[in-house]
């Protein structure tokens, strides 16, 4: 039976120098930060959301008196499972994942719950959220739509042709590119649609393949800032530097992009908001405060007009 949140408190004091013992799967086995309550960050990837999103999720620990061990599943969902097995070793207060895959999460979530852990996870939500404690969710395909949106207002309504270079397939990806597609107008073709991986040097691969294929090809929609940068060295090697790419992210380095016409459009989603929402609301939900069970994340459309409005991304 699961112990009430202020029982498990004190239990999970008595045992933290047991806890510091254990190893984490592809993580963290020292605790960030001390206090009453235990967190466990299982991540997703090793991007540069990934990233961030870690350094803002242990930063934003610290001052909520909050130990988190971490772990990444490096896009591979047995791994995520694994490393969701290994942080219920630990007896953690509750579970934080940035999950690989949606399909994941089921499985994810049933051993969670059948060891008495809550869990609450970021960018997505299940569509039953009555076995999650929470989430911090970012509207991906509404994303992906803002996307499409500044292409249809920027096509005129003249015929072009798009390509897309995705992530990984599942999770965010998958969502991304849903939510592109469906925001296109009918005046637009979709020509190529290649998963990069989340990684540049495949994204770079599949851009060189998109443009030879597709030498009248005027727009690409780039499932995040890192495969951008490779995509667009690809498209201006072979003679394609007006095409124009859209792209998800909002970091420092693709706001400067944006500046500089490298990228016509970003998506900024705050991997800090994002963060520093998941671990507030967990430990609010766990002391049983009122707080939103599904938080949404702000999404902001940056072009050359509005690259003011974007938010921070990353901590500092």
């Amino acid at each position: 039976m699961r112990l009430p949140a202020r029982s498990r408190h004190a239990l999970f004091a008595a045992v933290a120098c047991t806890t510091l013992a254990l190893s984490a799967c592809a993580g963290s086995d020292d605790p960030s930060s001390s206090g009453d309550v235990t967190l466990g960050f299982v991540n997703g990837g090793d991007t540069s959301f990934h990233s961030c999103l870690q350094k803002a999720v242990e930063q934003t620990a610290k001052t909520e008196n909050a130990k988190v061990y971490t772990s990444n599943s490096h896009q591979n969902a047995g791994t995520e499972l694994s490393n969701i097995e290994d942080m219920i070793s630990r007896n953690v207060s509750a579970l934080i994942v940035q999950t690989v895959n949606v399909d994941a999460l089921k499985g994810d979530i049933a051993k969670a719950k059948a060891s008495g852990i809550p869990i609450y996870l970021t960018s997505v939500a299940t569509s039953d959220t009555g076995d999650i404690l929470g989430a911090a969710v970012v509207d991906l395909k509404k994303v992906g739509g803002l996307d499409a949106g500044w292409i249809a207002q920027d096509a005129g309504g003249r015929d072009v042709q798009v390509g897309i270079v995705a992530g990984a397939p599942g999770a965010a990806s998958d969502l991304l590119v849903g939510g592109f597609k469906s925001g296109l107008p009918a005046t637009a073709k979709v020509v190529a649609n290649q998963p990069g991986m989340f990684n540049p040097a495949k994204a770079q691969d599949v851009a060189e393949n998109m443009i030879q294929a597709n030498p009248d090809l005027d727009y690409a929609f780039v499932a995040n800032e890192e495969m951008a940068f490779a995509v667009r060295k690809a498209f201006d090697a072979a003679g394609a530097g007006d095409v124009k790419i859209v792209t998800v992210n909002g970091t420092d380095e693709g706001l400067a992009a944006v500046r500089s016409g490298q990228f016509s459009a970003t998506v900024a989603n705050s991997a800090l908001t994002i963060g520093q929402t998941a671990v507030k609301d967990t430990v609010a939900l766990l002391a049983e405060k009122k707080v939103d069970k599904i938080a949404n994340i702000p999404l902001v459309l940056v072009t050359k007009d509005n690259l003011s409005e974007a938010p921070q991304y990353c901590p500092k």
